[in-house]
C-alpha cells in the first residue's frame, strides 16, 4: 500500500531552470489522488525560500513546510546541541544559519561550497575539526549534473577529505541519512513503509530510502542517472522508470490494486 510520496527536486521535478516535461501534470495528478506530498532536496546551493520561489516559476505550487532541506536539518541540530556553525557553504546558503548559538562548543558544516571549495576555507575548517569541532555533511553526494549537461563533482568529496585528515566520522543530515527520510513522513499519517521514494541518485535517493525503512523506492532515468545505476548500489530500486511522468503512473497503478 502506497499512502505517501517523498520526490527528489533536482533531477526529477525540474533540471537547471527547467521543468522536466509532465512534471507539473504529474504532481497534480498525486495531489489530485489525496496522497501526501513531500519534496526531499540534497541541494545545498540554495536557499529554501529561493528553491520555493523556482518552483513557482515551474507552476508547482509547494508549501514550505512541503519541503525539507538539509541546511534546515542542520540548523536544527546546531540549537538541540547547542553548536556554534563554521560555515563551509555556498555564499546562497549562508542565509539559512540565522539566529544560531554564539558560544559554547563548534560545528564544521559543509555543503557544496562551489568556487569557495579552496585551500585556506578547506584549512580553516580542518582546523576547526582538529580542535574538537564537530564535523556536519548536509549532504555526502558524489556528484550533480551541472548547468552543462555534464556531472560535476559535489560535496561528499571535501567531507571525505576533511574525514580523512581530521580523523572525524561526520554526522550526515540530508539524504541518505534516516532521520532525514523519517523527519519528512512524520508530518505525514503514514508508516515509512507506506511510502515510496522518487529519485534520480541510485545511492542516496533510492538505496538511503530502502535502507531507511521505506516501502519503496523508484529510480527515474532523468537528471544525474546513468546506464547501469540501479545495479552499482545496495538496495536496488524497486522499480527503473523513464522520468516522473512515468513514475506517477507506477505508483498510482499500484495504489489503486492494479497489477
Amino acid at each position: 500500500m502506497i499512502n505517501a510520496v517523498l520526490l527528489d527536486l533536482a533531477g526529477v521535478i525540474y533540471d537547471g531552470e527547467r521543468a522536466v516535461p509532465g512534471a507539473s501534470d504529474a504532481v497534480a495528478r498525486l495531489r489530485a489522488a489525496g496522497l501526501p506530498i513531500r519534496f526531499v532536496s540534497n541541494t545545498t546551493r540554495s536557499s529554501k525560500p529561493t528553491i520555493l520561489a523556482r518552483l513557482a516559476k515551474l507552476r508547482l505550487s509547494v508549501e514550505g513546510n512541503e519541503l525539507f532541506t538539509p541546511a534546515e536539518a542542520a540548523c536544527d541540530w546546531l540549537r538541540e546541541h547547542g553548536r556554534a556553525a563554521h560555515l563551509l557553504v555556498h555564499p546562497d546558503l549562508v542565509s539559512e544559519f540565522q539566529d544560531l548559538p554564539a558560544d559554547g562548543g563548534m560545528a564544521v558544516v559543509v555543503g557544496d561550497a562551489g568556487d569557495a571549495f579552496d585551500y585556506p576555507a578547506l584549512n580553516a575548517a580542518f582546523r576547526k575539526l582538529v580542535d574538537g569541532a564537530e564535523l556536519l555533511a548536509l549532504a555526502p553526494n558524489r556528484s550533480f549534473k551541472d548547468a552543462d549537461g555534464k556531472l560535476s563533482l559535489d560535496a561528499g568529496a571535501f567531507v571525505a577529505a576533511l574525514e580523512f585528515a581530521s580523523q572525524r566520522q561526520a554526522i550526515v543530515l540530508g539524504k541518505p541519512a534516516p532521520g532525514f527520510f523519517h523527519s519528512a513522513l512524520a508530518t505525514v499519517p503514514c508508516t515509512a513503509a507506506e511510502a515510496v521514494m522518487v529519485g534520480d541518485d541510485a545511492e542516496t535517493d533510492v538505496a538511503g530510502a530502502l535502507s531507511a525503512g521505506l516501502g519503496q523506492a523508484l529510480l527515474v532515468r532523468t537528471g544525474k542517472y546513468r546506464e547501469g545505476d540501479e545495479a552499482r548500489f545496495a538496495p536496488s530500486p524497486t522499480a527503473t522508470v523513464g522520468d516522473i511522468v512515468a513514475a506517477v503512473e507506477w505508483i498510482l497503478a499500484r495504489r489503486s490494486g492494479a497489477t
